[in-house]
This record gives structure tokens, sequence and C-alpha cells, in this order.
């Protein structure tokens, strides 16, 4: 484990903004060399007996992290104790309220200094080649804006949680493979998109399409900002080597999580599908819709269910406000038509 070279910078607190200027892909990467400056960021809160499986994998990495930056978002557990204690190399970040997981990311990746940035869920442990893993992959494939990890159960390390996410023509996001036996027969070369839980992303994209949108709060802003990069220009390859075992839901969702992708899901659609798809796909992905509201009505005594229609009206009635960012968004658009019909998959 390396420390970290430079002085920290300094942590604002201002909202992100999604608001974009049009900007096709920078030049090509430097295939001459690996990029070894990785930084990564790893939101936390009361995620103390977690870390230690986390960090100590970490640690293990054959190509070790520019810096690993932890961000803390106001536990009341023994987290300061522990990194203060046993991981003198991760940089403590302790914010005075819980920003979730996209404020508490995008805090994390304003301070980071690595030329890529990786996002890692607080309950996973990682391969020990998974950084070196996605190094390679950006050098061979200096199209990708961004990189997969493969995420397996840690529980249950044969089987898949993601291997990257899809979005499809329903309007409707979710992990590849996920719970599937991984006998590699999602190992692709492209992906539409990255799950949060282990994601790497090169900066000068984020510096060009902007980091997570905070309103998503901890479900989808990770699709949010894949369809961000797609429109962009930007590919997501997927690292299939890059291995990461994850505790899925092991510190959030549950009922809470129901609400959100039923906002989410409707804002994923407002703000980010383009109006070539809208034409193609409209009533398919109204019709999901109704088909998710109708099922969550069947079992209406259940909380998830109520949690999951309170979201799709707090959805419809946060439309304006997504609405104002689109325009941002689609002036960014340098993908073809054809190109964003090949991107929807149902796997």
């Amino acid at each position: 484990m390396i420390a970290l070279r430079r002085p920290p910078a300094a942590i604002t607190m201002q909202s992100v903004s999604t608001a974009t200027t049009p900007a096709p892909p920078g030049p090509a990467a430097d295939t001459t060399r690996p990029p070894a400056l990785i930084s990564i960021v790893i939101p936390t809160w009361n995620g103390a007996p977690h870390l230690p499986v986390c960090f100590n994998a970490l640690r293990r990495q054959t190509l070790h992290p520019y810096e690993i930056i932890l961000v803390d978002n106001a536990s009341s557990d023994n987290t300061r104790e522990l990194v203060e204690r046993d991981y003198p190399e991760v940089r403590l970040i302790r914010l005075p309220e819980n920003r979730r997981f996209a404020g508490a990311c995008n805090i994390g990746i304003r301070a980071s200094r690595g030329e890529y940035v990786a996002l890692l869920n607080n309950d996973t442990e990682a391969d020990e080649n998974w950084l070196a893993s996605v190094a390679a992959t950006f050098l061979t494939h200096p199209d990708a804006g961004f990189v997969a990890s493969k995420l397996r159960l840690f529980d249950q390390r044969d089987r898949l949680h993601a291997a990257g996410d899809f979005y499809s023509a329903r309007g409707v996001p979710g992990n590849r493979g996920v719970w599937q036996v991984d006998q590699g027969q999602f190992d692709t070369e492209y992906v539409f998109g990255a799950c949060g839980a282990a994601s790497v992303y090169r900066r000068e994209m984020l510096d060009k399409i902007g980091l997570l949108d905070e309103a998503f709060e901890f479900s989808c802003e990770d699709v949010d900002l894949s369809w961000r990069a797609q429109l962009a220009g930007y590919k997501c390859a997927f690292a299939h080597d890059a291995i990461v075992n994850h505790k899925v839901s092991a510190t959030g969702g549950g009922i809470l999580n129901s609400y959100y992708d039923g906002r989410n899901f409707i804002w994923l659609l407002v703000k980010d599908v383009p109006a070539s798809l809208w034409r193609a796909h409209g009533w398919a992905m109204l019709k999901s819709q109704l088909q998710i509201s109708a099922s969550a009505l069947r079992a209406w005594r259940g909380k998830a269910a109520r949690m999951r229609l309170k979201g799709q009206l707090a959805g419809l009635l946060g439309i304006p406000r997504m609405w104002l960012r689109r325009r941002a968004i689609q002036r960014t658009r340098v993908i073809s038509a054809a190109e964003l019909e090949k991107l929807l998959h149902d796997n």
C-alpha cells in the first residue's frame, strides 16, 4: 500500500450540478502505460463491521491504489476509531450529516487525485487482481470512459450479482446475470453501464459529463451516470476478470429502496431517455410503469409495495425538476439513434 502523495484537497459541500456543455470524448488514451493512478472512494454509514474485510482486500491488491478515501455519512459506530487505529493509509472524511450514497461519493471524488476514480461499496471484498484487471481493461479499451467490474455474491461466489448493468426497451434498468451461476456467459466486451458497487471512471469523463446526481440519493444514480456517459459518446468496458464479492444490501436497501426505485425509474425515463427511443418504445415504457403500479396495488398490504407506489407518485411530482435537467443532458448527445438502439438489452 502506498501513501497519499499529495496534501488533502479542500472539501466543499456544494450540491452537484448535472448541467453539462456538449463535448465529444477526449483523445485516445496513452496505451504505452497502464493507468496506475486509481483513487478508491468508499462511502459508509455505520458500516464498521464490514470495513476490515474491505480494507484488507485492498491491501492485497497486486496494483496498489493511489489512495483510499472513506467518506463517512455521520456514522454513530466506531468507524473513526477503527480507521485511525488499524488503517492509517485510509484517508477519512467525516461528514456532519448523511449525504446518502451519491452525495458521499461526490465529496470523495472531488477530494481524490487519481487519473481514475473507483467507487466501491464498503460491504465488498475485492479479488487481489481487481485493480490490475481494471487497469488492463482501460489500457486495451481507450474508447471506454468507464469500466464495470464483475460482482459476485459474497456468500455464493459462483453466482453473479452484476456482470455490468443493462437498460431495457421497457425503460427498466437491471444487473446483467443477477443470481445466475457465473459460467462466463456474460463476459462481453462492452456493457451499458457499471454498477456503482464497484465501478471505475476516467476523471476526464467525469469532468465533462458531471458527477453523480445527488437527487437520486442511492438508487439508479449509477444508471443515470451511465446514460449521460453513453449519450456523450463514452463506452463502458466490462472487465470480466475484475472480480468483487458483494454482500448485497448489507448496508442499505430494504423497504426504503422500493421507494427510491419507484421514484428514480421514472426520473431516468424523463431525464435520460432520448426522444428517438421514446418514439420507438414509449408505449412499452409506459406499460411497464403501469404494470409495476398494478403489482404494487395487488400487494398493498406489504410495506414494500406501498413504498413503491409512494415512490412512483414522488417520481411523477418530480417530472418538472427532471425535465429541466433533461434539456442540458440531451444537448450533450453525440451517439446516433441506431447506436442507442443497440444499447437496449434485457440481460
